[in-house]
């Protein structure tokens, strides 16, 4: 008859057992899920927040203009359009510059390549964003590549769909 395997005397003064994983400096560490998803968030109400605000502003003022309100419409339309321009534009130089949104930025969070190394903005937009928008913007089947890009998330190497198509990661900075 086999004795069962006995178990360590608990020493209350033994060091920890414990795995740790020692991380190195040139090792990277995917940025987590929620991080992401908030990043995201708060890029969208930066951009559309800041266009709903100047929508809402114009349409609060219209009235008091009465009949005479194209001119004040044109000013508030153009307005949007610089402002919609402006935060696109910083969007884009800052991923240019260090792969990272205002938002990422806020969260300590940057795309790179899935080496490590820089990921240039012409991946970002032509390999990264664009495949999927067109795909999404598929009538009928669309949803179905919108939602499997936000669930690939899911996985165990957590990567969304427009990651795997350029082949970049999101990590911590």
């Amino acid at each position: 008859m086999q004795q069962p395997p006995t178990l360590p005397a608990l020493n209350p003064y033994a060091a920890p057992v414990a795995r740790v994983e020692d991380i190195s400096d040139d090792q990277l560490v995917l940025a987590d899920r929620g991080i992401r998803l908030a990043a995201a968030i708060i890029d969208g109400l930066i951009v559309f927040g800041g266009v709903a605000v100047l929508g809402i502003i114009a349409a609060i003022a219209v009235p008091a203009f009465g009949k005479n309100h194209s001119g004040f419409l044109a000013f508030f339309g153009i307005a949007v359009l610089i402002l919609f321009v402006a935060l696109i534009i910083i969007n884009m130089v800052m991923l240019h510059r260090h792969g990272q949104t205002i938002a990422k930025r806020l969260f300590g969070i940057k795309i790179v390549r899935g080496d490590g190394s820089r990921c240039a903005l012409s991946r970002i937009i032509f390999a990264r964003w664009l495949p999927v928008t067109l795909l999404g913007a598929i009538p009928l089947v669309g949803w179905i590549a919108s939602l499997t890009d936000a669930l690939m998330i899911f996985g165990e190497t957590q990567r969304c769909l427009h990651d795997v198509f350029a082949d970049t990661l999101v990590v911590k900075v």
